[in-house]
């Protein structure tokens, strides 16, 4: 069965910012913030692996070959 949930005390520039969001997106504030828990939670309420890997890809994040170098020497150490 459906929860009602409320969040108290929002800034208002956060509050203005969610209705800018939602308007461009063709919803109403609430079907803005279901769909920002949704993707914030995953379809399961966790967030696997795969998943993980794909959102840091999409965000272009990567990891320098000197860091890796690092990280290989100091676990080599132990």
């Amino acid at each position: 069965m459906p929860v009602n949930l409320s969040i108290k005390n929002v800034p208002d520039k956060l509050a203005k910012r969610l209705r800018r969001r939602a308007e461009m997106n063709h919803r109403s504030v609430q079907g803005e913030l279901l769909t920002i828990l949704e993707n914030a939670l995953g379809a399961n309420g966790t967030l696997t692996l795969a998943e993980a890997h794909k959102r840091i890809q999409k965000l272009g994040f990567h990891t320098p070959d000197e860091a890796t170098a690092m990280i290989r020497a100091d676990r080599d150490a132990r």
